[in-house]
């Protein structure tokens, strides 16, 4: 029997934001056997659902662009299955569309190129002029180069994210929106784009400043050069 690959859009907000990635891939495998999904198990002596999700979000940010493919035996309608698996949420966690992939399609995983964040100050945590900090990012935006310091496994190098920052804009009620490298190539956090920002004007953020929110996950159609973005769940259509 042939599966059918489905991408699942989801919502991680609220008190599961503190809820590790792990957990997470552990909470949908129980979801999918609770809403009777006919999802599709690998052979073997252990076997395990198949189940990729696009791109962890990292503890304490919450997300309405999650994203996890599965493959699946047999399906009811996209309404019918989005009903059933949002039955055995928990709040904070919601299926925002179910969608059937063609079969040469790419895994979320593999596809993930950039991301949407909107970011806050916590209150109480707010820069000392806070109008003057949001007023300054397009100044910030004209360097060639913004290097900062990345930890990896073999020590400390320096890294110019500014060709990874596509889009840094205030906006209203102080926040701030960016859109930013997410991936294997290329992975920059929301976070040490602020924390460069804020550094480059002679300012510290403490380390529990910012509330950050995904917004949505893409794929890239296009080139380095030039950037064709698109939503992992347009690769896909629902099912009637």
């Amino acid at each position: 029997m042939s599966a059918l690959k489905i991408r699942i859009k989801f919502a991680k907000e609220g008190t599961m934001k503190f809820i590790g990635h792990l957990d997470i891939m552990r909470y949908f495998q129980k979801v999918m056997r609770r809403a009777d999904v006919d999802i599709r198990y690998s052979e073997g002596f252990s076997p395990h659902q198949i189940m990729s999700f696009a791109a962890p979000l990292g503890v304490g940010l919450e997300s309405r662009g999650e994203y996890v493919d599965i493959e699946v035996l047999s399906t009811d309608s996209s309404k019918e299955m989005l009903r059933r698996i949002n039955e055995n949420m928990v709040e904070g966690m919601e299926a925002l569309s179910y969608k059937a992939l063609p079969d040469d399609a790419g895994n979320a995983m593999s596809l993930v190129a950039a991301a949407d964040y909107e970011v806050r100050f916590r209150e109480g945590y707010e820069p000392a002029d806070l109008d003057a900090f949001f007023a300054g990012i397009p100044t910030f935006l004209e360097q060639e180069e913004i290097v900062i310091v990345k930890k990896t496994k073999k020590g400390e190098r320096e890294v110019n994210i500014r060709p990874q920052i596509y889009q840094m804009e205030a906006r209203p009620d102080h926040v701030i929106f960016l859109q930013i490298a997410t991936g294997s190539a290329a992975n920059l956090k929301p976070d040490a784009v602020l924390r460069a920002y804020a550094e480059s004007r002679g300012e510290a953020l403490g380390e529990f400043a910012l509330m950050v929110t995904r917004l949505e996950v893409y794929a890239d159609k296009g080139t380095e050069e030039e950037h064709e973005f698109v939503t992992l769940d347009s690769f896909g259509e629902d099912i009637e």
